[in-house]
Order: structure tokens, then C-alpha cells, then sequence
């Protein structure tokens, strides 16, 4: 069983290598210089874009060398400060990455106990549904006006909102998870007389752990994926701004450069949680 596995994530491998090897090569081939040969160009587009891209001798989308070298040029001072709106990448990541870590944890503190509550109790539950249900499906963003207007400052309603679309994947999952805890185990546990909240501890907690974990996965994703967009919004720092910066400044490969870190760090942020999930998951 272990060498198939061992196989199958070996040729898995190998086929992610040839699929990116061909989005490179046919990357490559899109973007590669051609002759010009047209009518003549307006000296202002030509200005502004520049005027390879302009006649067309080369495109405006960068190779994948060209994304490789700005990829490197970051990566070697990605700290710098060189103005309040020309700072490192590094620095934007880690606006960014504070940001959803504590709208995040300020969710997950509000949203775990909740749902526990709501797992636990019938009558919570058909109390607070109807609520769950009209302010579940809200945009995120559109919350943003409001809390700039409430609160007064963008980068703490960047975090209110990063908080707002991460409390409810964990809510509904914890209280999934909670609801769904084996019937005989709680019966064992009245059985030996276990009191509540030992009960709760030691039985609910490590059985919903999974499903609050994976509800928590959700949330990271959802949380990664907005404060993007409200950063873009609310301007100042963070890697929002930076790809919104560099549009203004028609930097095309700064904008791929942000996307690829972007995803990087989202991938990471994902698999962080998967692997406690793990950790916390027992075979039955």
C-alpha cells in the first residue's frame, strides 16, 4: 500500500511538472517579441505604455524571464521603505498576513464557543438561524462603507470585515460538527456521570474537532481572498494596495509577481491548517 502511494504521488509529481513546463512554454511563445508592421501609433499611447508594447514588437504582457527577474529583485530587499507608498512586498505580505490573522482569531474566538452553544442547544439554534441565514450570504465588502463610516479608521475596518467573512464558516461548521457527535458517546459519558463541561471538553471538542478545523480552513481561504479586495478599497498598505498601486504605475509584471505570492501564501496558510487537522483527527 505504501509503494502505491509512494508511485502514485511520484507520477502526480511528474505530471504537475509537465503541465507547468507547458503553461510556461506556451506563455512564452504568447508573449514573444513580433515584427511591427501597421499604422503609426499615437506618441501619447506610445508614452504610456510604452512604445515596444505600443507597436506591437512586443507585448505588454511580460515573459515568464521577465516575471523571474522581478520575482528575484523582490525577494532580495523585500523589506525596503522608500516612501509611504514604495514599500517592499515583504512588508505589504506582512500588513496583509496580520490583518486576517486578527480578524481571524477574533472570528474563531466569538465563532467556536457560539457554535458550540448552538450545536449543543435545540432551542439556541431555531433562535438564531433566521439570523445566521440573512447575514450569511452579505458580501463581506459590502460591509466596508459601514465600517468606515462607524469606526473611522481603513485599517481597522479592514479587519472588521476579515472578521465578519470568517466567523461564519466556523460557526456553521462548529455547530455541524457539535450536533453530529455520536449519540452513544454521550450516553457513556451520562452513564459514568461525566459533568458537563467535562463532557463538552473531553468527548464534543475532540469528536467536532475535525469539522471546526475544516470550518476554520474555509475561513482562512474566505479571509485571504477579501482582504485583497478591501485593501484595494482602503488603499495605505498591504498587498491589495500593492497590486492596485502597480496597475497605476502599469507595472504588468509587478501585478503577476503579487498574484503568484498571493497564492503562495494562501496555499501555505491552507496547508498549515490541514496539517492540525490531522493532528487532531482520531480513527475510529
Amino acid at each position: 500500500m505504501a509503494t502505491l502511494k509512494n508511485s502514485l504521488g511520484l507520477r502526480a509529481s511528474l505530471l504537475s511538472l509537465l503541465i507547468f513546463a507547458a503553461i510556461l512554454g506556451l506563455w512564452q511563445i504568447a508573449t514573444m517579441p513580433t515584427v511591427a508592421s501597421g499604422p503609426a501609433v499615437d506618441p501619447e499611447y506610445a508614452k504610456l505604455v510604452g512604445n515596444a508594447a505600443a507597436t506591437g514588437s512586443k507585448s505588454a504582457m511580460p515573459t515568464p524571464a521577465d516575471i523571474a527577474v522581478t520575482i528575484w529583485g523582490h525577494l532580495t530587499d523585500p523589506f525596503y521603505v522608500r516612501g509611504s507608498n514604495d514599500k517592499g512586498i515583504g512588508i505589504q505580505l506582512a500588513y496583509s498576513l496580520g490583518r486576517v490573522l486578527l480578524g481571524f482569531g477574533l472570528a474563531a474566538i466569538i465563532a467556536v464557543p457560539l457554535g458550540f452553544l448552538i450545536g449543543m442547544s435545540p432551542l439556541v439554534y431555531r433562535a438564531l438561524d433566521p439570523f445566521i441565514q440573512i447575514l450569511k450570504p452579505v458580501s463581506p465588502l459590502a460591509w466596508m462603507p459601514l465600517a468606515l463610516y462607524t469606526i473611522k479608521d481603513s485599517a481597522i475596518s479592514s479587519i472588521f470585515v476579515i472578521f465578519i467573512c470568517s466567523v461564519w464558516p466556523m460557526l456553521i461548521n462548529t455547530a455541524f460538527g457539535v450536533a453530529s457527535v455520536r449519540k452513544e458517546w454521550l450516553n457513556v459519558a451520562r452513564t459514568l456521570e461525566v459533568g458537563p463541561f467535562r463532557t463538552a471538553f473531553k468527548v464534543i471538542l475532540p469528536a467536532a474537532a475535525p469539522t471546526i478545523m475544516t470550518g476554520m480552513r474555509i475561513s482562512v481561504g474566505i479571509a485571504w481572498l477579501v482582504i485583497v479586495a478591501a485593501e484595494m478599497l482602503v488603499g495605505g498598505t498591504g498587498i491589495g494596495y500593492f497590486v492596485w498601486n502597480e496597475w497605476n504605475n502599469l507595472s504588468i509584471a509587478n501585478i503577476v509577481t503579487a498574484i503568484l505570492l498571493i497564492g503562495l501564501v494562501g496555499l501555505a496558510l491552507d496547508q498549515g491548517l490541514a496539517r492540525i487537522t490531522k493532528l487532531v483527527t482520531y480513527p475510529e
